[in-house]
């Protein structure tokens, strides 16, 4: 559904992790090559709970619009 390219992932990961939204770790893929791991901080649980609010307050409005009057 979503096609996300590398140059718009990880600028986007690197200004969630400067906003203190999530935090990485280090790790070893499957293949055992070094990667970082991304998990939400509680600053980005609360944010996201936010988001998710905001989200559903927007998707309800556009439902009602696209109700047969």
């Amino acid at each position: 559904m979503l096609d996300v390219n590398q140059g718009s992932l990880y600028p986007a990961l690197y200004r969630l992790e400067a906003r203190g939204l999530i935090v990485a770790d280090e790790g070893v893929s499957e293949q055992g090559r070094r990667v970082r791991i991304y998990r939400l901080s509680s600053a980005g649980k609360k944010h996201l709970v936010q988001e998710v609010a905001g989200w559903r307050l927007f998707s309800q409005a556009v439902e009602r619009i696209l109700l047969p009057a």
